[in-house]
């Protein structure tokens, strides 16, 4: 059984079967947000939902924390399009660009 814990002390959420390291969502925190920058999941766990299981705790707990998510990875990004019920936890800048 898969279980995700969230190491602060090294910035990213671990995907565990055991004592195995089945994958990592790696990530930045500030007063504001949760940037997720990059997820991997072992070779050997590859296709078994792990990737999904990180995305999920890893918004989950920032929902919980009360920050946004910003999806620099490109799997965490692609995990939130495919749950537009979590949109409103997307972080987006406010400035904008004139002419």
């Amino acid at each position: 059984m898969i279980v995700v814990t969230d190491n602060r002390a090294a910035n990213r959420f671990e995907a565990r079967d055991g004592e195995t390291l089945a994958g990592v969502a790696e990530y930045a925190r500030t007063s504001e947000l949760v940037a997720f920058v990059h997820t991997e999941v072992d070779a050997a766990f590859a296709g078994q939902g792990v990737g999904s299981l990180l995305a999920r705790e890893g918004v989950a707990s920032a929902q919980a924390d009360g920050l946004r998510v910003l999806a620099v990875c490109p799997f965490i990004a692609g995990w939130l399009a495919r749950h537009p019920e979590l949109a409103h936890l997307e972080y987006r800048a406010a400035s904008t660009v004139t002419d």
